[in-house]
């Protein structure tokens, strides 16, 4: 499966939307990756194993579910998650890409891929999934609003 959609995160001229600078944005965007409880419901915990300039390994724990993935950043411009296959998942990526087509008009494209089919059985459980990603990057741009109102990043 692949799915991606863009969120707006700037509109000049547009009151209703507060504006956030890009390093504000940035911040948000690896605070969700070394701080995901505040962004992820259900998740229990997080632990990061290991640290770098450019990435985290992070243990995530659901229940008794356990995730182990990695996040790499492209500074101030990427943050690419990646799970490796592991028991019952399959490799999987999101990617979170600010977009400036113009000063200030900001954007982030949210890009997913997994070896998920889009036909048959998977092309219905593809269909939530997709719904339920769109849902929750709108819910990750409305905690770095709040954030970033609160003086968090």
């Amino acid at each position: 499966m692949k799915f991606e959609h863009l969120v707006e995160i700037n509109s000049p001229g547009n009151p209703a939307i507060a504006p956030l600078t890009r390093l504000q944005l940035w911040r948000g965007l690896v605070m969700r990756a070394e701080n995901p409880t505040l962004f992820v419901p259900h998740l229990d915990d997080c632990d990061i194993l290991e640290r770098t300039e450019a990435a985290v390994m992070r243990k995530l724990t659901y229940g008794n579910l356990v995730i182990h993935d990695r996040v790499t950043y492209l500074e101030h411009h990427q943050v690419r998650y990646h799970i490796a296959a592991q028991e019952e998942f399959s490799d999987s990526t999101l990617t979170m890409t600010i977009e400036e087509p113009r000063p200030t008009y900001l954007f982030v494209r949210f890009e997913y891929e997994d070896a998920s089919s889009d036909e048959g059985a998977d092309a219905m459980y593809n269909s939530f999934r997709r719904s339920a990603y769109k849902e929750s990057d709108i819910d990750t741009i409305q905690m770095i609003r709040e954030l970033a109102a609160q003086g968090r990043i």
